[in-house]
């Protein structure tokens, strides 16, 4: 048994913060783990050696400013994660490893009003079929990440109330895929797992404060705080899309009147070009056609940049972040989109947050989401679990606690 304080106690503390740090990051050099942990150069050298030794840890040559480097990542077969994405229209499922490598990622279409079982048992067997595709063990699944389009309550687990998946409001979606697939199950949003996935893999990238904005049937933003999602005690951290635009505006599914999200979401924007465009129209169209020229998209896609640049504007005066990532099919329409948000963030922003700030658009599209599902389940999983089932386990049970 392990003593508090003991060396063989610290010994296990440094292992296990060491390997957390390749965890959330993918991969870094020895250097770069020094930075992140605090530990010295030699700890951190004789540590990854421990951990390469056990299986833990696998160790390549790279280059790092110009100089030779080694880059540690945790071991392809020391387990897998998967992330499954459930949204208005698609289900989404991805397996990786814990070396941040996709294995297998496939979609299909998902009937909007289907139950909640029929969209499980659509989940289970999309993942039942990846994991024989790519002939993982079952036994090495370490968590599962999910993500809704509504908002979950932290304490219950259970999701609001969702326009978009109308016929879920009130389940326990976590829940409900554990009892299916037998591992942990984390569950979040998907606001906040887009700003998961784009600071893991994309736009967002080594920032540590962003907001994702995501517009598609609704408006909702992943907050991210000093490198952590922001949830809020009560998981509703982010509902930008419910800023009041406009007190006599139309009214919104809450129940206020002009809110962000009607004068932005696919829904209310798409009505405003059915008279010359026709009723089979989507979001992902009206982005096609304005980057090809059609004056009336391009003029939609410049007001709904412009609103949304309000709601942004109003995450600067309040939270100060350096970076803005829009996603979702509109992030697509590139600088169409993003000039009018930069516009009205440079005319309501108070004037020091808005020189700081950078608008992007996502780099992984559809996929944002899905992969900080992948991303949340890595950041949920203990690092014990790794240490226990490896070399390293046996080595350190082996090993007299020191008094």
């Amino acid at each position: 048994m392990e003593t508090p304080g003991s060396q063989s106690s610290l010994h296990r503390a440094n292992l296990e913060r060491v390997v957390r740090a390749v965890r959330l990051a993918g991969s870094l050099t020895q250097a770069e783990i020094a930075r992140t942990t605090g530990l010295s150069a030699a700890t951190v050298s004789n540590i990854v050696r421990e951990l390469k030794e056990g299986g833990t840890v696998e160790v390549t040559p790279t280059s790092a400013g110009g100089r030779r480097a080694r880059s540690v990542s945790l071991s392809g077969d020391a387990g897998i994660v998967i992330g499954v994405d459930f949204g208005h229209t698609h289900l989404r499922v991805a397996i990786g490893n814990l070396a941040h490598q996709v294995l297998a990622e496939e979609s299909e279409p998902l009937d909007v009003d289907a139950s909640s079982t029929q969209g499980f048992d659509r989940a289970e067997q999309l993942v039942s079929r990846l994991i024989e595709a790519t002939g993982v063990d079952r036994t090495k699944i370490a968590g599962v990440g999910l993500g809704v389009p509504g908002p979950i309550d932290v304490e219950s687990g259970t999701l609001g109330s969702t326009a978009i998946l109308p016929g879920w409001t009130g389940t326990k979606p976590a829940e409900e895929l554990h009892g299916r697939l037998g591992v942990p199950v984390h569950v979040d949003n998907d606001a906040n797992l887009g700003a998961l996935g784009e600071m893991v893999w994309g736009s967002g990238r080594g920032v540590r404060d962003l907001a994702y904005i995501k517009v598609a049937s609704g408006v909702g933003a992943g907050l991210v705080i000093n490198g952590k999602i922001y949830r809020g005690p009560g998981g509703t951290a982010g509902e930008i899309g419910h800023i009041t635009l406009d007190e006599s505006g139309p009214v919104c599914r809450c129940g206020n009147r002009g809110c962000l999200e009607t004068f932005a979401a696919a829904r209310y924007v798409l009505p405003l070009l059915q008279s010359s465009h026709g009723t089979d129209l989507t979001m992902e169209g009206v982005v096609r056609l304005a980057r090809d020229g059609d004056p009336g998209c391009r003029r939609v896609i410049a007001d709904v940049g412009r609103h949304i640049g309000s709601g942004v504007a109003n995450l600067c005066n309040l939270l100060n972040p350096s970076r803005v990532v829009l996603g979702g099919d509109l992030a697509e329409a590139g600088e169409l989109v993003l000039g009018p948000i930069r516009e009205s963030v440079g005319r309501y922003a108070i004037p020091s947050a808005a020189r700081q700030l950078s608008v992007l658009p996502g780099a992984l599209g559809g996929r944002a989401e899905v992969l900080g599902a992948l991303a949340l389940a890595l950041s949920e999983m203990g690092d014990s679990t790794l240490l226990d089932g490896t070399a390293v386990g046996a080595l350190q049970a082996a090993t007299p606690a020191f008094t």
